[in-house]
């Protein structure tokens, strides 16, 4: 490898290492404001949520299991139970896409990887329709995680074999102007908080 390789080599890695900073300063700054609208939250936070996911009954859907202070959308899963499969992901490994395994309202379930619960029997389907947690998005439809990379690696796969429906839920707090991304990101179709639906179907 010649000198100018090695040169351009050293800036990629300078730059990726300056661009996890500023999505590590980034979350940090998100994580305070959901905080503080998690405490604020009142009851039917996950009414747009409901509104939105009436217009795909029976669809097949994943949400997730809400862990820290994480915005909740079960009771729109559990309604959406009553008509069509409804998942949880469930982490298969680090640098793995997401499976999702089918939940039932009443089912019983098992601890997961980073405290979020999974179903007790996993019974893999792929969705059409996945309600995607995240830690801060902006208007343009874009989503900052939580550095592993798994729904971007997840959306990527999916969208590849047939048209899939991402759905961002968070708090209004959760809004930046602007994110440090990345071109492995996958952008969100939708974003749904407790006020506002924003559409960005592409």
């Amino acid at each position: 490898m010649g000198e100018l390789d090695m040169s351009d080599r050293r800036d990629t890695d300078q730059d990726l290492a300056a661009l996890k900073q500023v999505k590590a300063a980034a979350r940090q700054a998100a994580f305070v404001r959901r905080k503080g609208a998690f405490e604020r939250q009142r009851p039917g936070v996950a009414g747009h949520l409901a509104e939105v996911l009436a217009g795909y009954r029976g669809v097949p859907l994943a949400g997730y299991m809400a862990i820290r202070t994480e915005i909740d959308p079960l009771a729109v899963m559990a309604e959406a139970a009553a008509h069509g499969p409804v998942g949880v992901p469930v982490i298969q490994g680090a640098g793995l896409p997401l499976e999702f395994s089918r939940w039932h309202p009443e089912g019983a379930l098992r601890d997961g990887p980073f405290g979020a619960r999974v179903p007790e029997v996993d019974e893999y389907f792929d969705p059409e329709i996945l309600i995607v947690p995240l830690v801060s998005f902006d208007r343009s439809g874009n989503r900052l995680g939580y550095g592993g990379g798994f729904y971007d690696r997840t959306l990527q796969r999916l969208r590849a074999r047939r048209a899939t429906l991402a759905i961002g839920f968070a708090f209004d707090a959760q809004e930046a102007d602007h994110l440090p991304l990345e071109a492995t990101d996958q952008p969100l179709d939708m974003i749904v908080t407790e006020s506002r639906i924003m559409d960005f179907k592409r």
